[in-house]
């Protein structure tokens, strides 16, 4: 039996505690990962998992044989990926985690063209608005908006989409519209948190480049985009979003921009992947794509912005409301 499978099968199991989630990062059955990881200690002559009902745990030898095996591991795939830089090597599984907005608006749509340039490429993404351990979860890559990544992995940083404060024309007639920050206080935000039950920050403003808070009323608190955006829509209060994920919207005039002199901190939109692994062929070949699909969609969203007159700056006229 091939032994440097067998060090990849135990690698994977450590890394994600599992013998069933290990078989489905490999795309193998559970019992042949049991099988290998029984067979590597056999051939060492040492206990290298100790398992319980909950979780897989590496004993003593087992962490010394992971730290050793994992350099190995990816010594051995940078070296033969000098000598395999050809389409046969773009083949097998990229798992990929990714907020739903954009897996659903920008990704999924486009996603044909790239599978027909790679024929042999078996794409598993998931789409969720959490914050997915990528190490523990066994994700290739996970595209992030917002919240920085811990040391263990490695941000490539995509670009920052600017935020827009809004609400419903319908809230706005039964509220008003908002000139001041002082006017916040007889107005409701729509409260976004992750997870239910932390505490809200409020309205954000960004002001001498330093971040302000401004604690608000709100009867609805959500934990998902596409719960924001319909909250929003329904008038339950104002809301902080990405400027180019409601250009619909504010085309259409079921939302309204207010408070232009007082936008949220932009975020961040980033590829994080693990830094400590070579990456192989296909998932950097995935990420450039990746990469390259979201800018084309980012820079057309800047222009739509633009000619709708959107990003303004400061801009002190009450948005027209219908009588």
């Amino acid at each position: 039996m091939n032994k440097l499978e067998l060090l990849r099968t135990f690698v994977r199991v450590t890394e994600l505690s599992s013998f069933t989630r290990a078989g489905e990062s490999l795309g193998l059955p559970r019992s042949t990962v049991s099988e290998h990881v029984q067979a590597l200690e056999e051939l060492l002559g040492a206990r290298l998992l100790q398992r319980t009902t909950r979780k897989v745990q590496a004993t003593q030898d087992g962490r010394v044989l992971y730290e050793r095996s994992k350099d190995l591991l990816s010594h051995m795939e940078e070296l033969e990926g000098l000598f395999r830089q050809d389409e046969a090597q773009l083949a097998g599984r990229v798992r990929v985690d990714m907020p739903n907005v954009m897996a659903r608006e920008l990704i999924l749509p486009r996603l044909p063209e790239f599978m027909d340039q790679h024929p042999l490429i078996e794409m598993e993404i998931s789409s969720t608005d959490r914050q997915v351990d990528l190490l523990a979860e066994g994700f290739d890559c996970v595209l992030r908006v917002g919240a920085q990544p811990d040391q263990s992995v490695v941000a490539r940083l995509l670009f920052s989409m600017p935020m827009i404060n809004c609400a419903s024309r319908t809230y706005l007639e039964r509220y008003g519209v908002p000139q001041t920050l002082d006017d916040l206080a007889d107005h409701h935000l729509v409260h976004y948190v992750r997870p239910l039950g932390s505490r809200s920050p409020g309205f954000e403003y960004v002001q001498g480049n330093k971040v302000h808070r401004v604690p608000m009323a709100g009867r609805v608190t959500v934990n998902s985009t596409d719960a924001y955006r319909a909250a929003c829509v329904g008038g339950f209060g104002l809301t902080q979003v990405p400027a180019l994920g409601i250009l619909d919207l504010l085309a259409s005039g079921e939302l309204v921009s207010v408070l232009p002199d007082y936008p949220a901190p932009a975020l961040d939109v980033s590829l994080l992947y693990a830094g400590q692994r070579h990456l192989p062929l296909r998932v950097r070949v995935f990420m450039d794509w990746l990469a390259a699909t979201l800018q084309f969609a980012f820079n057309a969203g800047l222009t739509t912005a633009a000619a709708q007159g959107t990003h303004r700056g400061s801009n002190h006229e009450t948005p027209a409301l219908p009588e």
